[in-house]
């Protein structure tokens, strides 16, 4: 499913910011979103929220971005939503007025309610940094329809649904943890005697020079994949040298796994069976921070024990954690606010 970056919400409460006078936080489920107070924001009122890493078109309605969010996205101009901090307060994303959805300049009128996903309407998409040739490699196709992308809902999208999560913890559900790497999106499949190299988004080709591919065959993952009963895909984070800057000083490139997807019966193998794969293959996961996890109280509580050094490079801020459930039925993220302060 393709991320909502611009959806209708209601301003769930206002808090002011100590020593500031013009400006105060909006609060949109778990985000909180710095605003300015002539604006006279209300709890209860209906606004579009755009998220961290929408990219913005350029159109008068949000030229007052320039100075701040101007960014180029290859030969594409716009405006790139990023964390930041102001007064002392993290503010995430951008709230703006339904106004926006009915220009006067257009006979296309908006019925808004709550949840509607207003992304394509406004020209909104994801901010993509540039991909190192390596990476990007040749297109074979689009990413199989036959596998689950790997895109974990924030845990600040999810405000109401973690209430009902805690409870069904309370109740026995066991949640583990486990590190979110800052690496490139990595898909490995063998299905009916034919092995597939993914990206985030597409399928690739063997290339020379793919990374890849090049860890793919270092890794022997097709040999491995092969000799099982199943169809299996194995999804990871590729990290390493020339990778997002390799911040764990990883010699060479690799793949630290985090999910085995059964392709046959559509379903992820539960935390027991997909460590014991891996470990069966040779292959590492990301690092596993704790298999019988207790989730505190409030969101807020969530991204504060996200808020660490990586298990990896005890001198980096890690970029955040991921919470599954153990039989795979819940998984959710949380980045972290250090990392995406530091954010380039």
């Amino acid at each position: 499913m393709e991320r909502k970056l611009a959806t209708v919400r209601i301003i769930n409460n206002i808090q002011p910011i100590e020593g500031a006078d013009m400006i105060e936080l909006a609060i949109v489920d778990g985000w909180k979103v710095v605003v300015a107070k002539n604006v006279g924001h209300k709890v209860g009122d209906m606004v579009i929220y755009c998220e961290i890493d929408s990219f913005l078109p350029i159109k008068e309605e949000f030229e007052f971005l320039r100075k701040s969010s101007y960014k180029k996205m290859g030969d594409q101009e716009g405006f790139r939503l990023k964390t930041i901090k102001l007064r002392g307060q993290v503010s995430q994303g951008l709230i703006l007025p339904i106004s926006v959805l009915n220009p006067t300049d257009t006979n296309i009128y908006v019925t808004p309610f709550e949840g509607l996903d207003v992304t394509d309407m406004l020209g909104i998409v994801k901010y993509e940094p540039p991909i190192p040739a390596e990476l990007a490699g040749k297109v074979k196709g689009l990413f199989p329809s036959f596998i689950r992308k790997t895109d974990e809902e924030r845990i600040q999208n999810l405000a109401s649904e973690y209430e009902l999560f805690k409870t069904q913890n309370k109740e026995g559900v066991k949640f583990y943890v486990t590190e979110k790497l800052d690496g490139s999106s990595a898909t490995y499949y063998f299905k009916d005697g034919i092995f597939g190299v993914c990206s985030r988004n597409l399928e690739l080709l063997e290339t020379e020079g793919n990374t890849f591919w090049k860890v793919a065959r270092n890794l022997n993952l097709e040999e491995w994949l092969g000799t099982l009963e199943n169809n299996i895909c194995l999804q990871g984070e590729l990290v390493g040298e020339g990778i997002q800057g390799n911040p764990y000083k990883i010699k060479g490139q690799t793949v630290r796994f985090f999910n085995a997807f059964n392709i046959d019966t559509q379903e992820y193998l539960g935390l027991g069976e997909f460590i014991a794969l891996i470990n069966g293959m040779n292959l590492e996961t990301v690092p596993v921070l704790d298999t019988n996890f207790t989730l505190p109280e409030t969101v807020e509580d969530m991204l504060k024990v996200a808020d660490d050094k990586s298990v990896l490079n005890f001198s980096f801020d890690r970029e955040g954690i991921v919470i599954r459930s153990s039989d795979r039925t819940i998984s959710f993220k949380a980045i972290s606010n250090k990392f995406l302060l530091n954010e380039k």
